[in-house]
């Protein structure tokens, strides 16, 4: 089997059995497609041949080309995961890459905003702005129940419930999960949805609850923009974006208490080590206080 065949037969498995996003499968074949190019450029013409060294060399060769650690660890599982696959299907004799290193990347804790600077981003919102209710009720909602900005910008009417206070949302992996809205959001979201949106409604306009002022489901690059915007009305010097009211969302509910594998449920997490993240920066507060507070600190 050739290889631009067997990416295509594994592609198929991913998008099929494994039910993976598009994009998973559109970078998976990019990192195998660049591979593939690279091995025929090295005179293999399948992958009957190919030995662990080859792959060594091929991840040496993408860091010399100055490829981020980040992708290079990508590339790395997308072989890994590729030769497994064509070996347990018998298209291979054996698994080159069975014991290919996958390198460590330095993790970054995320940025978060306090509990004053979460007020104040959401009392920004002016009554009289364009759109006022909209913006709030996305604000409210992206804290309250840390949505991803796909899923708010996905989020349909007909997945919501106010009155039982929870959205159905699909996340990563076309995964669905319901979280919570609390009171606060529940009231912007209705007082948006009474008055605004019918406003927005035209011929085209679908079942999404955020519109654009067109009648349209908001795109990811509108909602940074309406972020970035308000923050500056509330005076906020930080870098703020969408996904830092989601930071905030799950540092909030450790600092408070809750059990890291209930917010690993409310964000849609697949591992429990995506979530524990948030334990390091909860301890990383904790010192601050710690080290602003005690006289001996």
């Amino acid at each position: 089997m050739t290889i631009d065949a067997s990416i295509d037969v594994f592609l198929l498995f991913l998008a099929t059995e494994r039910g993976l996003s598009e994009n998973y499968q559109i970078s998976t074949r990019r990192s195998l497609e660049t591979f593939g190019a690279w091995l025929s450029s090295a005179g293999h013409a399948d992958l009957a041949g190919v030995e662990p060294a080859h792959l060594s060399d091929y991840l040496a060769h993408r860091k010399r080309a100055g490829l981020a650690a980040a992708s290079i660890k990508a590339e790395a599982v997308a072989l890994r995961i590729f030769f497994r696959f064509l070996a347990a299907r018998k298209h291979l004799p054996r698994d080159p890459a069975e014991f290919i290193a996958i390198p460590r990347i330095e993790r970054y804790l995320p940025d978060t905003l306090n509990v004053p600077d979460i007020e104040r981003l959401l009392a920004a919102v002016g009554e009289n702005e364009p759109l006022a209710l909209r913006n709030r009720a996305m604000l409210e909602l992206l804290y309250a129940s840390g949505l991803r900005i796909s899923e708010l910008c996905g989020a349909r009417l007909e997945n919501i419930d106010l009155d039982e206070g929870w959205i159905r949302v699909t996340g990563k992996g076309n995964k669905t999960r319901i979280v919570p809205v609390g009171a606060k959001a529940r009231e912007a979201i209705a007082r948006y949805l009474a008055t605004e949106r019918p406003a927005l409604v035209n011929r085209r306009t679908g079942a999404e609850i955020f519109l654009s002022n067109h009648g349209r489901k908001l795109t990811r690059a509108r909602v940074w923009q309406i972020v970035k915007e308000v923050a500056a009305l509330a005076g906020l010097d930080a870098n703020i974006y969408p996904h830092l009211l989601r930071h905030s969302f799950a540092t909030h509910l450790l600092s408070n208490g809750a059990d890291l594998r209930v917010i690993q449920e409310l964000l849609g997490h697949a591992d429990i080590s995506t979530t524990e993240i948030y334990t390091h920066v909860d301890q990383r507060r904790l010192k601050a206080v710690h080290k602003k507070f005690h006289p001996r600190a």
